[in-house]
């Protein structure tokens, strides 16, 4: 069974490995130090496995997701953006719902707190389940070059289509990736 929570302080060396051996590389384990270093992490959650195929080593972490402030420049009044990046389930629990349940998890958490727009880039065929589309149907760009179908955005308030292009920014800890 998985149950998912709010990162803690003792959490980061297994989110380090879960997000390293997701990814396979060290990268994106870096990005999430420096979000929570700078102190931005706007909402971290894990996915925890409990039972008997939990992994002693990691606490049982099986999954980490965390959302982190965006800038959507030109927008008046402000609307509360967060972006979604990482998305990390190691590779023995991928395609089993972890990364489902903490998606759902985050985006219920982004709902509750007021925030008006998540946006991902990542991989199209995935994210659109959990309501994402492509951003640029809300007048979104990124800042970073990437494919149009990449990019995307789910509008958790009603509110949020800008009228014009608006270039979304995140936080100076992504440049390093």
């Amino acid at each position: 069974m998985i149950t998912v929570r709010e990162e803690r302080p003792d959490d980061a060396p297994a989110i380090r490995r879960v997000v390293e051996r997701a990814f396979g590389r060290p990268g994106e384990a870096d990005l999430v130090e420096r979000v929570r270093l700078a102190g931005v992490a706007a909402i971290s959650l894990v996915a925890v496995e409990d039972g008997d195929e939990a992994d002693n080593e990691s606490d049982g972490i099986v999954g980490h997701i965390l959302f982190s402030p965006v800038t959507i420049e030109g927008r008046t009044p402000s609307i509360p953006a967060l972006g979604l990046a990482p998305l990390a389930v190691v590779p023995e629990r991928q395609r089993r719902g972890v990364g489902s349940t903490l998606i759902e998890s985050g985006l219920a958490r982004c709902r509750k707190e007021g925030v008006g727009v998540v946006v991902v880039l990542g991989h199209s065929g995935y994210y659109p389940r959990f309501g994402f589309r492509p951003a640029h149907l809300s007048n979104l760009t990124c800042e970073y070059d990437s494919p149009a179908e990449a990019f995307m955005a789910i509008d958790l308030q009603p509110s949020v289509r800008a009228a014009g292009a608006r270039l979304v920014r995140y936080h100076r800890a992504f440049a390093e990736l």
